[in-house]
């Protein structure tokens, strides 16, 4: 996210905290600052997994998927899509340890 954007996206919980900005404003203005959706390669998948220090399997249950399907992506037969990708960004941006409470 762009510095500008980074800084509106804070504005506007800020506004909302103030009651100057409605729930459904601020929810518009945070599906505007979601980062874009990335396609991951074979290689994308085994760098994540990799980082994390976690077994196909272990992995496989993090991301609520099927062991063969981790294996599957890291195989470049599949690609990871939806909530599956979702994950793999937030694990690649910010760490495994923000999902794992």
């Amino acid at each position: 996210m762009s510095e500008i954007l980074k800084m509106a996206h804070e504005m506007a919980h800020d506004l909302h905290e103030v009651g100057a900005m409605d729930t459904i404003t601020l929810r518009k203005m945070d599906m505007l600052c979601l980062p874009p959706r990335r396609t991951f390669s074979a290689e994308d998948v085994r760098r994540i997994r990799a980082a994390t220090r976690m077994s196909q399997p272990v992995f496989a249950t993090l991301l609520n998927v099927g062991r063969t399907t981790v294996a599957q992506w890291e195989q470049g037969h599949r690609k990871p899509g939806g909530p599956a990708a979702r994950l793999l960004d937030i694990i690649d941006r910010k760490g495994v340890e923000t999902i794992i409470t």
